[in-house]
């Protein structure tokens, strides 16, 4: 018997196949295409489904025994769909700006501190409900034709058994959920003009949705026992599969965005998570609840550092047999062999992509100050790791007021297998790093929770006990961490130096 989770991100879609004793046994991976135009940030939804019947399939003929498929996505993108649950449009991205003024007539209607009280969320054109009121205006005939509003867990979950149900933490990324009475706020719907009839069922995170239809076992190699269950926005799952519970830890997400989410024990004050932009999301275990900060820079800021600035490097590092990360890392070391380690004093901002939390500021710009004629291509590297783990220090600062007690950080995504940046991470914050088995905690936080659907384990506290691994903890030094507060002090003017210039 064997147990999976499927994550829909924005450019493809993975399924991770692990024993019913939570080890892992298999994956597979398929993309799709994203069109990105000056005004038209789109995905196609129907690739997206073709998708995930692919991976599916894969898994599915060497391992027909899969008793649960769990299933975690990306968020605020929907459709409109028709009584069977075919598109009726290709689905904006949250990066989409389409939306903006339908955001603006809303929190004309409703003021946005009380749209953020209701929802968790400070509004934006991101979120789903000002997209939705953008399609009724200017696309009416869609609107018209609509028997449903899917987002992609629920659209997923529709086509695999027929049930239209979304879990609480996606429900929360349309911009139109009570988190606290945990249903959708017919306010926001009637003020928008959306009729709330079209959403899915709002269901706790990690409620089976049921078995499969027939056709899609015949479709898939499935068997018609198989189990599909609604997990949750790709964030929470992450953090499901960190085995992060209580607000004594956080989970720190280093893939292509950089994200920590920190875990409150009750509704945190409104006020301070409006200023920075926070959301605020309900939690796997009721009463708790989740907010994000992060950059959309941090992984992809190395990324575009080893891809813009290492060519050379690339060719080295192939000759040696290593990663590139690896030999700058590496190499970094070698040209300050003999020194105590220092930061770089460079500063940099990572808002190549634009800021997010606490900012939201889509225009930002980034930037590399400092630089001389003796630094190379391995300061440079060094000092993006550098300045993405100050912008979540400045992210942390601003959360202290919402009650943020944690003292661990469990790190998933790619960037936790690099010793180096962990410990600058923990030595700028000051709090102690615990790297996991796997960098892929979304989807084990899936199978998890499918694993306690379908009954392979008797709670969370279970399923984390088989299938979360603690492997190394980096520990903060206190001379490097006031190091680099000198350095630091300075970045936190660089945003405000900066801004009025780009």
């Amino acid at each position: 018997m064997k147990i999976a989770g499927l994550d829909i991100g924005t450019t493809g879609c993975k399924l991770t196949v692990f024993s019913e004793q939570g080890k892992y046994v298999d994956q597979a991976y398929q993309d799709y295409p994203v069109t990105r135009g000056g005004s038209e940030h789109e995905v196609d939804v129907e690739s997206i489904m073709e998708g995930v019947f692919g991976v599916i399939g894969d898994m599915a003929g060497k391992y027909p025994d899969i008793l649960g498929i769990g299933v975690a996505s990306f968020g605020e993108t929907f459709v409109f769909a028709d009584e069977a649950g075919k598109p009726l449009h290709q689905a904006m991205l949250y990066t989409d700006p389409r939306g903006s003024e339908e955001c603006e007539k809303l929190t004309k209607k409703m003021e946005g501190r009380k749209i953020a009280a209701v929802t968790g969320l400070r509004p934006h054109e991101m979120y789903s409900i000002s997209k939705m009121m953008w399609i009724k205006k200017n696309r009416p005939e869609i609107y018209g034709k609509a028997c449903h509003v899917f987002l992609m867990e629920d659209y997923v979950v529709f086509h695999l058994t027929g049930r239209a149900q979304i879990d609480y933490s996606l429900a929360t990324r349309t911009m139109a959920f009570d988190i606290a009475s945990l249903m959708w706020s017919k306010e926001i719907f009637e003020l928008a003009g959306i009729d709330v009839g079209l959403m899915s069922e709002p269901v706790p995170i990690g409620t089976s949705a049921g078995m499969i239809r027939p056709e899609v076992a015949k479709k898939t190699g499935l068997s018609e026992k198989t189990q599909i269950v609604s997990i949750s926005h790709d964030q929470v799952a992450a953090a499901v599969g960190a085995g992060v519970f209580d607000a004594e830890t956080a989970v720190e997400g280093a893939g292509t965005v950089e994200c920590i989410t920190p875990v409150y024990d009750q509704l945190p004050p409104s006020d301070v998570m409006y200023e920075g932009y926070f959301s605020v999301v309900p939690y796997v275990i009721p009463g708790k609840y989740v907010c994000y900060a992060f950059s959309y820079t941090g992984g992809a800021l190395i990324q575009w550092c080893v891809d813009t600035l290492a060519k050379k490097e690339k060719m080295l590092a192939k000759e040696c047999g290593m990663s590139v990360h690896e030999y700058l890392e590496k190499e970094y070391l070698r040209e300050h062999a003999g020194c105590e380690e220092e930061p770089t004093g460079l500063l940099v901002l990572p808002h190549f992509a634009g800021a997010a939390t606490p900012y939201m500021d889509t225009g930002s710009k980034g930037a590399v100050l400092g630089l001389t004629t003796a630094h190379t291509v391995s300061d440079i590297y060094r000092a993006c790791m550098e300045g993405v783990a100050y912008e979540m220090l400045l992210n942390m600062e601003w959360l202290k007021g919402s009650g943020v007690r944690f003292g661990m950080l469990h790190a998933t995504g790619g960037g936790a297998k690099s010793e180096a940046w962990m410990q600058i991470k923990a030595d700028v914050l000051n709090i102690p790093f615990t790297t996991l088995g796997t960098s892929h905690a979304g989807t084990v936080g899936s199978a998890m929770l499918t694993g306690v659907a379908v009954g392979c384990f008797t709670d969370l506290a279970d399923a984390a006990a088989h299938m979360v691994e603690k492997k190394k903890v980096y520990l903060p030094d206190e001379k490097r961490h006031e190091k680099y507060m000198k350095v630091y002090s300075r970045y936190c003017k660089v945003y405000d130096a900066v801004r009025g210039l780009v």
